[in-house]
C-alpha cells in the first residue's frame, strides 16, 4: 500500500488533491477533530486514486493489451457502438470494471492511429450492468493498426464516475500501452476484439492496464503492413 503512494500522480488529479488537502487543513485549524480525520482519509485516498504507475508493455505486435486496470466483468458477443465504424456484426466484447480502488488511466490496447472518436452523453447506470454499454455516457475510440484492422475501445462512465477524460485526437499515432485518458471515479472500459482474435482472459480475471495480454490477433487477417501508413 505504501508503494502506491510513492509512485507518480496523474497531473489532472493534483487539483482534486489540493482541494481535499485545503479543506483538511481548515478543519485542523478550527480544531474539528471529528471532521479532520475523515477529510485526511479522503485526501490520502485521492492521492491513491490518481496514482500513475509505470507499466512494462509487451512489445510483440500481434497482441492486444488491457486498456485498463480492473476486473473482467463479462465477456459477450455484442454489436459494437455504431459510431466506431466496426459494422453491425457481433464482436467479442470484453468489459473491464474499474472500482474506486483501481488505477483509472486508460491505455491504448495496441499501436496504431486514432481513426475515430465519438462522445455520446447518456445515463449513469452501474457500470457493471450489461446495459451500461448502450445507455451510459461514453467515449468510443477506434484504433487502426498498421495491418489495417480496427480495434474498438470504449470509455464508459458509471454511477460514481461523472467525467470522461480523453487526451488523444483523430489522426494521432499512439504506441501500445500509451496513456490516452482516464475516468473519474469508478467506471468501465470495453474492448472489442476483431474477427479471428484469440481471447486469452476470462470473466473474473483481474487486468493490469498496459501489461495484461488480453488477446492474440490472427496474423493471416488484415491488410499487408506496407498498405497502411501512419
Amino acid at each position: 500500500m505504501l508503494a502506491n503512494f510513492l509512485i507518480p500522480v496523474l497531473d489532472d488529479g493534483w487539483r482534486f488533491i489540493a482541494v481535499f488537502a485545503a479543506v483538511t487543513f481548515l478543519a485542523a485549524l478550527t480544531g474539528i477533530a471529528w471532521l479532520f480525520w475523515p477529510l485526511m482519509a479522503l485526501t490520502l485516498w485521492s492521492v491513491y486514486f490518481f496514482r500513475d504507475p509505470p507499466r512494462s508493455v509487451p512489445q510483440e505486435d500481434g497482441l492486444l493489451i488491457a486498456p485498463a486496470d480492473g476486473l473482467v466483468q463479462m465477456v459477450a458477443e455484442a454489436a459494437p457502438p455504431a459510431e466506431l465504424g466496426l459494422g453491425d456484426q457481433p464482436l467479442t466484447r470484453v468489459s473491464i470494471f474499474l472500482s474506486v480502488f483501481d488505477v483509472h488511466i486508460n491505455r491504448a490496447p495496441c499501436a496504431g492511429m486514432v481513426e475515430t472518436m465519438a462522445y455520446r452523453s447518456g445515463k449513469f447506470l452501474n457500470a457493471a450492468a450489461d446495459k451500461a454499454s448502450e445507455d451510459n455516457e461514453r467515449m468510443a475510440i477506434a484504433f487502426r493498426r498498421a495491418d489495417g484492422r480496427l480495434i474498438g475501445c470504449v470509455q464508459i462512465a458509471g454511477w460514481v464516475a461523472r467525467r470522461i477524460v480523453c487526451s488523444v485526437k483523430p489522426g494521432q499515432t499512439v504506441a501500445a500501452g500509451e496513456r490516452f485518458g482516464h475516468i473519474r471515479f469508478g467506471s468501465r472500459t470495453d474492448l472489442y476484439l476483431p474477427p479471428g482474435a484469440r481471447l486469452l482472459v476470462a470473466a473474473g480475471q483481474r487486468m493490469i492496464g498496459g501489461e495484461t495480454v488480453m488477446a492474440e490477433l490472427d496474423p493471416a487477417i488484415g491488410a499487408p503492413r506496407s498498405a497502411i501508413e501512419f
